[in-house]
């Protein structure tokens, strides 16, 4: 059977019955696994981003937690260089009012010592004038003694 233009039904509906069978084979060969392996790798890469949040919020929270230790870490370090600076400073008052007594003890001390060497130096200058009173009045003697030989 003819058709005008040279139509034939039978080639039509083989064409036909080959494009299916293509489209067909097609799909089970490479739409399927092609479908499968994308459908594979979103599932991979879904999981790799579900790894990295996750590895994400450990991270934050450990940063959040070393933050807060390093917070108090240098609170505490604060406090115990305050704490260091006023012992610092107490001992330092300490000390100084040590040696405020010790030089207080120095003074009179030195005053002591002064006073009894200033006593020691009169006694000494008293005693020499006596000796030099004594010697006078002895060469004034013993000058009349010689005069009144010299007179006699």
């Amino acid at each position: 059977m003819k058709l005008p233009l040279n139509i034939n039904w039978q080639q039509i509906l083989l064409h036909m019955f080959n494009l299916v069978l293509l489209f067909g084979g097609l799909y089970l060969l490479l739409y399927k696994p092609v479908k499968k392996f994308m459908d594979e790798r979103a599932e991979k890469y879904k999981q790799m981003d579900d790894e990295a949040n996750e590895k994400l919020a450990r991270a934050t929270a450990a940063e959040t937690e070393i933050a807060e230790k390093t917070r108090k870490a240098e609170e505490q370090l604060a406090l115990d260089i305050a704490k260091a600076r006023r012992e610092a400073e107490d001992e330092a008052d300490s000390i100084i009012k040590d040696a405020k007594k010790v030089k207080k003890q120095m003074i009179i001390d030195a005053e002591d010592a002064a006073t009894r060497e200033k006593n020691r130096i009169i006694n000494d200058a008293r005693e020499e004038i006596a000796q030099l009173a004594v010697k006078a009045a002895e060469k004034v003697l013993s000058e009349k003694t010689s005069v009144e030989k010299t007179d006699a």
